[in-house]
């Protein structure tokens, strides 16, 4: 039975404000210098001779490997969770709801802020090195909004969708629009890659990754293109009613 995705509703706990370290303070004094010299060499003699603390004894115990199936989020700043705090972004939310309904995988953030779909292809060694199950491929919105050829964006997403299946991966592509200040044709031409790519090499398609979010000022960033904390769940079940289907419990 299929599982409904509703918005994620997890409290993500913000880190607390890191204490800042200020070093370089000057030693205007050059009797200061000898001082310290002296008070390190009239300790006693038994503290002195005690032996600094192994490495092997410092050494944090190794943490055991992660075997469970990856899925790897493979996008720009839409993935990496531009804007939202640390575990906020959609692949975090996405690994939260699948241990919470039983799915034995680790989602791998693999998104990178400012990225355009020729910089997703220059890292797409990186996905295949973790042996991914799974591959959500999100790229596309720094062309448009850097005006790219569309020819360019779709040559780029075939390849990846061609080097990832290769590899053994099962794809699932994102889509995306654009800003109505690009004009209506070339949005028209931007939008209508991602429904063809995954006709022609028969992969599940996420028809407009934001949807619920994008143009709704609640729900997304000053920048009115990337998704808040509230937004973002909404993505994340965006994203899980496509992959439900695909994955297994065991």
């Amino acid at each position: 039975m299929s599982t409904r995705w509703v918005p994620v509703s997890i409290d993500l706990v913000k880190p607390q404000t890191s204490i800042k370290l200020y070093y370089g303070i000057a030693m205007k004094r050059a009797w200061i210098l000898p001082l310290l010299a002296c008070i390190w060499g009239c300790k006693p003699e038994e503290a002195r001779r005690q032996p600094p603390p192994s490495a092997a004894a410092a050494a944090p115990p190794a943490r055991a490997a992660d075997n469970r199936p990856a899925i790897v989020c493979f996008g720009d700043s839409l993935t990496a969770g531009f804007g939202v705090d640390p575990g906020g972004s959609y692949p975090d939310l996405v690994q939260r709801a699948l241990d919470q309904h039983g799915y034995h995988y680790r989602v791998v953030n693999l998104g990178e802020s400012g990225d355009t779909s020729q910089d997703g292809l220059d890292r797409i060694a990186l996905v295949t090195a973790e042996k991914p199950q799974l591959v959500i491929v999100e790229f596309g919105a720094n062309d448009g909004l850097r005006g790219q050829p569309v020819s360019n964006t779709e040559k780029n997403l075939a390849q990846m969708i061609e080097l990832l299946q290769q590899a053994g991966a099962r794809v699932v592509l994102a889509g995306i629009t654009l800003p109505p200040n690009y004009g209506p044709d070339y949005i028209r031409r931007f939008t209508a890659i991602y429904p063809e790519l995954a006709s022609r090499h028969k992969v599940p398609l996420i028809p407009f990754l934001l949807e619920g979010a994008a143009g709704k000022s609640d729900l997304m960033q000053q920048d009115g293109l990337h998704p808040n904390a509230a937004g973002t769940q909404l993505v994340a079940a965006n994203v899980l009613r496509v992959i439900e289907p695909l994955l297994t419990r065991e």
